[in-house]
This record gives structure tokens, C-alpha cells and sequence, in this order.
């Protein structure tokens, strides 16, 4: 009788015994699959929510928002001294460059606005270069026959009062303004502006507008 409760109890040890090296061969094998730099997941990452701009997909790094947002009304004058609004020009698509004429990146990017008015401006999209020059008109045109600018007009806001309430880190700064002065898009920086994406872009913003006022009572 003693003999067999001893062997019952060497068994029953045994049992344990290699359960717990189970266990143990188990756990381990999980946490190595688990912290191995091996293991992928097929198909496309998932979006996480991040505001980083694709590239590949935006060349032109824009800011684009989900929802046209109100711009506020800034003041500036034209080459006459005539003080105007954006409301001025309320009905049409509107490029606003913010600019200087010491700014460096300035000077690449304002032949090519240029080229972009002289492609598309008209009675549905004007490009408003708004210079903040504190020497005012002169050093406009300077500038503009230094690097040949032939279509745009000048506008000024020597004191860089009215730029001011747009909320810019620096120039050159672009906003996308709707027909209805709301802004669409926004660029920090500088950018090829006669581009097929940027033209494709104003295209479809002036295309879009003219679609929905279509069936608005005039």
C-alpha cells in the first residue's frame, strides 16, 4: 500500500513537472514571435490620423482643407492708390501671394505666378501678388522688370498691417481663395505655380464653383 501511494505520487510530480516545462516553452515561444523585427503585416497600413502631408500625392506640399474657411478681410491698395478688399473681388478664384522683394524664394517662384495669371486670369481667376514692401511701388517695379513679370498687377501693404490678420509665419505664404472668399488651400513656401497640379487645382476650384452657382437664382 505504501509502496503504490509513493509511485502515485512520483507520477503526479512527473505530470507537473512537464506541464510546467510546457508552459514555460509556450510563453517563450510568444514573446520571441512577438519582439521579432521579422513580422509584417500584409496589405496597406492603416491610417493613423496624422496631418503629415503626402507628398506623392500633393506636389506641391498644400495645405488643403476639409472645408472652405472665411479669410479675414484685409486691406491693401493697387498701383493708383485705390484702397481694396478681397471683396473686390468676390466671384472670382483667387491666388494671394504674400511677398517681398528681398525675399529670395520670392524671386524664384514670381515668374512662374506670372505665367499662371497670364494662363488663367480673367473674369474667374486673378493672381494678387500683395507686396510688403516698406519702399512701396517703386521697388515693385523695379522688381518686376529685374525679373520680368509682364501680366501681374501690382498691390501693396507696405505696412504689412492687413497681411498681418491672415495669420503668416513668413513669405512667400499662397491661399487658394474661393469665389466666395472662403480659403481652400494654403501654401507655406515657395512653388512652381504654372505647374500642370497647381493649374489642374485652380481649374477644378473655378469648374466646381461655376457648377453650384449654376442653379442659384441671379
Amino acid at each position: 500500500m505504501m509502496a503504490n501511494s509513493a509511485k502515485r505520487r512520483i507520477v503526479l510530480a512527473a505530470i507537473a513537472a512537464t506541464s510546467l516545462l510546457v508552459a514555460a516553452l509556450l510563453a517563450y515561444d510568444i514573446a520571441r514571435r512577438s519582439s521579432s523585427p521579422a513580422t509584417q503585416v500584409a496589405g496597406p497600413i492603416p491610417s493613423t490620423g496624422s496631418t503629415a502631408p503626402d507628398r506623392s500625392a500633393n506636389p506641391l506640399s498644400l495645405s488643403v482643407s476639409e472645408q472652405p474657411r472665411p479669410v479675414p478681410e484685409i486691406r491693401f491698395q493697387d498701383d493708383q492708390g485705390h484702397g481694396l478688399t478681397l471683396a473686390n473681388f468676390r466671384g472670382r478664384v483667387v491666388l494671394l501671394n504674400i511677398w517681398a522683394t528681398w525675399c529670395v524664394p520670392c524671386r524664384k517662384e514670381m515668374p512662374t505666378l506670372d505665367r499662371l495669371q497670364s494662363r488663367l486670369g480673367g473674369r474667374d481667376f486673378q493672381v494678387i501678388a500683395l507686396s510688403i514692401d516698406r519702399k512701396g511701388i517703386e521697388a515693385v517695379k523695379d522688381f518686376y522688370r529685374e525679373v520680368g513679370v509682364e501680366k501681374l498687377a501690382i498691390y501693396l501693404d507696405p505696412s504689412a498691417k492687413g497681411s498681418r490678420g491672415l495669420g503668416l509665419p513668413g513669405v512667400p505664404t499662397t491661399l487658394l481663395i474661393d469665389r466666395e472668399g472662403r480659403e481652400v488651400a494654403r501654401k507655406i513656401g515657395e512653388a512652381e505655380w504654372d505647374g500642370p497640379e497647381m493649374v489642374s487645382l485652380v481649374e477644378q476650384t473655378i469648374a466646381r464653383q461655376s457648377t453650384s452657382n449654376a442653379g442659384k437664382p441671379r
